[in-house]
């Protein structure tokens, strides 16, 4: 892992917001692309937002983009690109939460905080005995409280990696080391056999379940129409084909029949073909997806609020994984 002893408060930083919802196996390439592309924090507040989000493309939950973005901003202008010094600074702002303000404060400034992430709260539990699901007000609550106690306020970074690596290498989620474990003869799970049991964990969410048809209209000669996604809903910022989200399967001989088809292209428009579905799995969200390509019969009218993009520009747009794993194939092919 390219950030661990790093003690560079942006680079700490950056590699946190990454390893917040990413796997480190995932993560470790985006770090190392994100240090190449943008090596301070000026240059990424310098750089064009649309750069930004394609270098996250793929990564999801690109709420962490967007506050990647406003962070960047905010130190370049308000700090002079310094970057803020203080856990009550860093606590501040945009996507930085107690762990993440944590984990700054602690590595890149050796103040006495303690990090808490999954990996933390496995070690507590199984060696207290701990039942309470991970995840709820009262767990967050009761390990942060341990888990300051518990800090040594002299190496606090050299603490917090250690406890945290002692969770991702011993103290595993599936087959952990107990039979090596130094910790085994005072640890409550392995004496009780609760290791497979704890933490005990917060019943799954449901899914809403989406479905979105994506309409591939030529705009001019080799172009395509595509526009930004606004608002609040998932994907902003990032690009998209022509949509239709339809709240059910629409079966393919119905597609040409419907409204918005006959709103959108009247008597002009004819499906060439329709992809397969295509799925993307988001935490609240289950996104199934299918390719709608449309030819026109006579001249292609404008199309409002997209622009038009050659088929080889597609490429050098953030889109989400669902529509640039599909692009892919379709610029190539």
């Amino acid at each position: 892992m390219p950030w661990k002893g790093e003690t560079d408060p942006y680079r700490i930083w950056l590699s946190e917001i990454i390893l917040q919802q990413t796997r480190v196996e995932q993560g470790t390439s985006y770090y190392n692309k994100f240090i190449t592309g943008f090596p301070s924090i000026k240059k990424l507040a310098d750089a064009p937002e649309k750069e930004i989000f394609k270098y996250w493309e793929g990564l999801g939950y690109y709420s962490r983009c967007r506050n990647l973005i406003a962070t960047a901003k905010k130190i370049a202008i308000e700090n002079k690109g310094r970057f803020p010094s203080s856990y009550t600074e860093i606590l501040a702002l945009p996507g930085v939460g107690p762990y993440t303000a944590a984990a700054i404060a602690s590595f890149a400034y050796g103040m006495p905080y303690a990090v808490v992430d999954g990996n933390v709260e496995r070690v507590l539990s199984r060696y207290f005995g701990i039942s309470t699901p991970s995840g709820s007000g009262a767990s967050k609550k009761l390990y942060a409280a341990m888990a300051e106690e518990l800090l040594d306020k002299k190496e606090p970074g050299i603490y917090n990696q250690a406890i945290m690596d002692f969770g991702a290498t011993i103290c595993k989620p599936q087959n952990p080391v107990c039979e090596t474990c130094i910790l085994s003869k005072d640890c409550q799970a392995f004496n009780n056999g609760w290791t497979d049991q704890l933490p005990v964990k917060m019943p799954a969410l449901s899914r809403k379940k989406r479905w979105l048809y994506y309409f591939i209209v030529p705009a001019g000669k080799d172009k395509i129409w595509i526009r930004e996604r606004t608002g609040k809903d998932i994907w902003q910022n990032l690009y998209e084909f022509v949509l239709w989200e339809t709240g059910k399967i629409i079966p393919q001989e119905k597609l040409s029949r419907s409204a918005f088809f006959r709103e959108k292209f009247g008597d002009l428009g004819k499906i060439d073909h329709i992809s397969p579905a295509h799925h993307q799995i988001l935490s609240h969200q289950a996104i199934t997806g299918h390719f709608v390509h449309i030819r026109y019969v006579k001249a292609m009218p404008g199309m409002t609020g997209y622009q038009s993009v050659s088929r080889k520009k597609l490429r050098d747009f953030p889109f989400p994984k669902l529509i640039s794993d599909y692009i892919q194939n379709f610029t190539t092919g």
